[in-house]
C-alpha cells in the first residue's frame, strides 16, 4: 500500500452549508474499493487552540461554560479559534487573556492534533503558559464563563474520571502529564 497515494477519487463537491466558522461539503466519490459513494466533510475556518496555564504554585485554571452543542455544562482548559493567517501563539495569548484575564511570560507548544479526522479537517495546537499575571478577563458576548483555579494534578485526574471530556483539554492535560510538567519539570 502506497501511503502517499490517495485511494479516494472525488467526482463532484458541493457546499451544503456555510457560516463564518465552518463549511459543510457533500462529496460524490469513488471509494478505495472502486464503488460509488458519498462523503460528508466539515471544513473548519479556524484552528483549535488550547492553553494549560500553570502558576508558580503548580495550579492551573479551567473555564466552565454551558456548551450548546452538547446541551451540557463543560469544564475545559482555556481555548478558542485561530483565524486563517493568524499566528497560533498570538491567538493563544489572546484567548488566555480573554477567558481568564491571565497574561503569561513563558509559552511552550506541547502538542498538535487533528480532531475527528474521519469527518473534519480540524487541526489544533496546545500550549503551556507560565509566569502568570492576573488582569481583567474580556469574554466574548457568546461566553458566560466561570473560572476555576485548582491543582494541576486534579485537572489531569478530571480527564481520567470523566469530569473533563473536551478533546482539546484531555489531549493537552494528558500531554502535560506525559512531559512531567505536572511534577514541576521545567519545559525544554
Amino acid at each position: 500500500m502506497d501511503e502517499t497515494r490517495n485511494p479516494w477519487i472525488t467526482k463532484q463537491t458541493s457546499v451544503a452549508y456555510e457560516n463564518p466558522w465552518i463549511r459543510v461539503e457533500h462529496h460524490d466519490v469513488v471509494n478505495p474499493a472502486g464503488g460509488d459513494g458519498i462523503y460528508g466533510l466539515v471544513r473548519y475556518k479556524n484552528h483549535a487552540i488550547g492553553i494549560v496555564p500553570i502558576d508558580a504554585a503548580g495550579y492551573t485554571y479551567l473555564v466552565g461554560q454551558y456548551r450548546y452543542a452538547l446541551d451540557a455544562y463543560s469544564w475545559e482548559i482555556p481555548e478558542g479559534g485561530c483565524p486563517a493567517g493568524e499566528d497560533t501563539l498570538a491567538t493563544a495569548k489572546r484567548e488566555l487573556k480573554e477567558e481568564t484575564g491571565l497574561v503569561a511570560e513563558e509559552w511552550q507548544q506541547i502538542i498538535e492534533f487533528h480532531l475527528s479526522n474521519s469527518v473534519s479537517d480540524e487541526w489544533g495546537v496546545a500550549y503551556v503558559a507560565r509566569g502568570l499575571h492576573q488582569q481583567e478577563a474580556e469574554p466574548e458576548d457568546t461566553e458566560q464563563l466561570k473560572l476555576r483555579r485548582l491543582p494541576l494534578s486534579e485537572a489531569i485526574d478530571m480527564t481520567l474520571d470523566g469530569r473533563i471530556t473536551d478533546a482539546v483539554s484531555v489531549l493537552a492535560l494528558q500531554r502535560v502529564r506525559l512531559m512531567g510538567l505536572d511534577k514541576g519539570k521545567l519545559p525544554d
